[in-house]
Formats: C-alpha cells, structure tokens, sequence
C-alpha cells in the first residue's frame, strides 16, 4: 500500500491511473480538492477498492499521522502542491502554506511513522517528494541544461516556495535519516491538465473562439515532458532510486511557447477546422509579459537514465498530438472544468 498526496490533481491523478493499470497495489489518496483538484479525472476508479480517496490537506499533521497508521503504506509520494506561477504572484500565502508549511507537516507525520516501524519495514520505506525545474531559476540562451548540482536560483513565490520544500526533504534526511527521493521535472501536458496552463488553455480558447494570449515575445523556452513519462520516472525512481539523491526528468523536448502555440493551432486545423476556414493561429494575441517571467528551461535528463535506465518514450510531436485528442474526445470533463460544475458535487460532498 502507498499513500499519494496531491493524488487528484494533473499529475497525481495520471499517477495513480498509471500505478493501478499496472498494479493491485492499494492507493490512498490523500487531496484537499483545492481548484486544481478534481475527482472526475478519478471517475474510472469509482467502484475500485484499491483506490481509496481521502480529503484533506498535507497540512493536518492529525490526519496525516491518523492515515499513516492506520494503513501502514510502504512508501509516501508527495504530488500535493500549489503549482500555478501566476496565482503565486498574485496571492503567494497559499504556496508558502501548502508547499513549505505543509511539506514540513507532512514530514513531520511521516518521520514519526517510520521510527516507529519495525526495522524492515523501516529499511524498505521511501517518501519521493516530486518538484519542478523552476527551483534552478532561468538559463541563458546558450547556458547548458540544469542537473541536478545546478544552484537552487528561484524567481517566483511558487519556485522559491517548491525549492523551501525541497531544501526541507533533504535536511530530513541529513539530520533523520528519513529514506527520501525528490524528482525535479519540466513542463507537464497531458490529460486531466487543468485548463489555466499553456497547453489546455490554448486548446480550450481555440475551439472557444476566444483569443490565444502569448506573454511577452513567445520566446520562452520550456522543456515539455509527457505526463504519462513522467509518471513511468516516478514509478522508477521510487523503485531503484538512490536514497538522498535527486532526479532531473525532463522531455528533451525545448520548445519556445510561441512554437508550442502555433504546433497546437496546426494540429487543431487538421483535426477539428473552424467553421470559417481560418487558420486558430489567427486567434493568437500578444499581451504584457508576466513580471520575473523566466526566460528559459531545461532539463538534462542524463542521470535518471545512466543510473535507473529511464528515458521519455514520447516525442513532443507524438506526446502533443495524442493530449490535443484527449482533449477532443473529453469535452465533457473540459466544460465541467472550466464552468466550475465539478465543484457542485465537491460542495455537496464535502462542504468545500
């Protein structure tokens, strides 16, 4: 049995759609169903006794203790996180809370645990900690790729509150000798993305009518990985992974946002043409650069792959054509999002 925090989000929920198609092995998931948190992205597993879904944040050290006892997990793997750079500019209380406060909690929970394990459980427990490449600040246009020794150089609340959390995880197991993996990955797309980041945004405004925004020049590079690849790291470094280290996974996939728009509307020309003939990148508009944009990202995804054999088994090209479909075959869940109508039940639910 595994517990995953954070588990009905973008990439928590892929996580434990992936760890069940392969796996019986239970999975509690812990998630305060904040605005990214969405259980029909679980719906599949409704019926599924090996998915057991709790609500409630990393923050409730009672809780968490409460959960970790009771179900005894082998391993913690920790998704929940406040995770959108904009909404950390304009209210940054939430990241320092959930990110930094709550990822302290939750250590706190899971060291308490697992010193009380008897020593082969203790010696066979993992807590993985996933976080972001924006820990590493921005690089140069020419600057090589981040690894894992690059310095800690965050630009937003969100990188700066991810890269508190991660400066945490390690100390815990300096100073404990808690079993700890952190995994440092780049851009996410793929199902279930909730529809304020670049991809689903631009897949959602198009088919809407509505303008495509690009910050800035369009010219900031990011590194896009495949959710699903990204899920098979993870599964990898829990497995083999080397206690204390950190993983880069990345895509070999950099890609300025402008060229990553305009791939989007291509694609989107050839599987669903507006009505009028026109091209989507017609719908592409410039607004005001967002303040501390970083300019580039990338990952160098060497290590995971030399010492744990892992590399991305899509190519941004198939990886993007496979997540426009995803999003044509499911509209249903995007209008549901985007209406807010997915609330509905949670409010009724769970008073949230």
């Amino acid at each position: 049995m595994i517990l995953i925090t954070g588990a009905a989000g973008f990439i928590g929920s892929n996580f434990v759609l992936d760890w069940l198609a392969q796996s019986d092995e239970t999975v509690i998931n812990l998630d305060d169903l904040t605005y990214a948190g969405n259980l029909e992205n679980l719906a599949s597993l409704k019926n599924d006794a090996r998915h057991i879904f709790v609500k409630g944040s990393i923050g409730d050290a009672e809780l968490v203790a409460q959960l970790l006892a009771e179900h005894q997990p082998r391993a913690v793997v920790n998704f929940a996180a406040e995770s959108h750079v904009d909404r950390s500019i304009h209210g940054p209380e939430d990241f320092i809370q959930t990110n930094i406060v709550g990822t302290f909690r939750l250590l706190e929970a899971v060291r308490a645990y697992w010193g009380g394990l008897a020593d082969d459980a203790k010696a066979a427990f993992r807590f993985l900690h996933v976080s972001t490449d924006e820990v590493y600040g921005s690089l140069g246009q020419d600057d090589p790729a981040f690894t894992e020794t690059h310095r800690y150089e965050p630009n937003s609340p969100y990188s700066a509150s991810k890269a508190a959390s991660d400066h945490l995880v390690r100390a815990y197991h300096h100073t404990y000798g808690l079993p700890v993996l952190t995994t440092n990955c780049s851009n996410n797309y793929g199902p279930y993305h909730f529809p304020e980041k670049l991809i689903p945004l631009v897949i959602h405004n198009a088919l809407a009518g509505k303008l495509l925004p690009i910050y800035g020049d369009g010219q900031q590079i990011r590194d896009w990985l495949y959710v699903k690849d990204h899920c098979s790291a993870i599964r990898r470094v829990l497995e083999a992974g080397r206690l204390g280290e950190t993983y880069n996974i990345g895509g070999w996939n950099e890609k300025p946002n402008l060229d990553v728009v305009h791939t989007l509307c291509a694609i989107l020309d050839q599987l669903s043409p507006r009505a009028d003939g026109l091209p989507y990148k017609a719908q592409i508009t410039y607004v005001k650069d967002r303040p501390g944009h970083d300019r580039r990202y990338a990952i160098d995804a060497s290590k995971i792959e030399r010492e744990l054999g892992w590399k991305p088994a899509e190519t941004f090209e198939s990886g993007i054509k496979k997540t426009v479909q995803w999003y044509l075959d499911n509209q249903a869940w995007v209008a549901n999002v985007t209406s807010g109508a997915y609330r509905e039940w949670l409010g009724k639910q769970y008073g949230a």
